[in-house]
């Protein structure tokens, strides 16, 4: 069987979840990443880990319909023995989701549905699933967000699944302590993605006030949060359990 530590990585075919497979493949840890619709992108962030001499694979995966879950794991399963010949993987990075700006008076069932069901229902089902193929000693890394500590108008969905993301990774990890599994949260800042339609990235006037209100100075690049992620699933980290990491350059302080 693999002696190589294997992380699975929700949607990790761009954005932030590309650069935590990256920065994992470059702490020599595989990587199993999962896309929604990008295949393309998803094969070459593969491509671009075993260029670095690491192994990796890709599966669809629709982080927010928790039916399809027993399937995908089937393909895990299938996916660990023929790409990497383990069993079983060590790090599981809760990162797939999508933005919403709405404000609160305006924000429609469905869209809290759509944020619940990627952002808190998946997350907490896909992690249930997957505790049997997760070694012990292994890690749990859930994705937050600086807006589940500080109000941004237009996020109060999406914001508010975050904060019961925080909760829930204490509990995770209180309940799988007994196997020596550490669950933390990593909160990012405001961060230059096409995450929101790219409303950080693109808006000059949003960047410029954003970047104001940083202690650093600036918003965020996607390589400021993959090597955190990493690290949190490294040796140097193994005393770290349910905390809280906010990589966000000191946003709102």
């Amino acid at each position: 069987m693999s002696t190589n530590k294997i992380a699975l990585v929700t949607g990790g075919s761009r954005g932030l979840g590309k650069n935590m497979a990256l920065s994992l493949a470059r702490k020599d840890i595989d990587v199993v990443l999962t896309y929604h619709s990008k295949k393309e992108e998803a094969a070459a962030v593969v491509a671009e880990i075993e260029s670095q001499g690491r192994k990796a694979a890709a599966l669809q995966l629709d982080a927010s319909n928790i039916g399809s879950f027993d399937e995908f794991f089937d393909q895990v399963k299938t996916t660990l023995g023929d790409t990497f010949g383990a069993n079983k993987f060590d790090f599981l990075v809760n990162n797939a989701g999508t933005g919403l700006y709405a404000m609160f008076a305006e924000t429609t069932e469905a869209q809290f549905d759509d944020m619940m069901n990627i952002h808190l229902k998946g997350p907490y089902f896909l992690t249930q699933k997957a505790l049997s193929l997760l070694n012990d000693g292994g890690r749990i890394i859930n994705i937050s967000s600086g807006l589940a500590r500080f109000a941004n108008p237009g996020s109060s969905a999406y914001a508010s699944m975050k904060g019961a993301i925080e909760v829930l990774t204490r509990y995770q990890a209180k309940e799988l302590g007994a196997r020596g599994i550490a669950v933390n949260v990593v909160a990012p800042g405001a961060i230059e993605t096409d995450f929101g339609g790219g409303r950080v990235r693109d808006n000059k006037e949003i960047n410029d006030q954003l970047a104001s209100a940083t202690a650093l100075g600036r918003v965020g690049l996607p390589d400021d949060i993959g090597p955190v992620v990493a690290f949190l699933c490294t040796e140097d980290a193994k005393w770290v359990n349910a905390q809280r990491l906010e990589a966000s350059g000191g946003m709102f302080l």
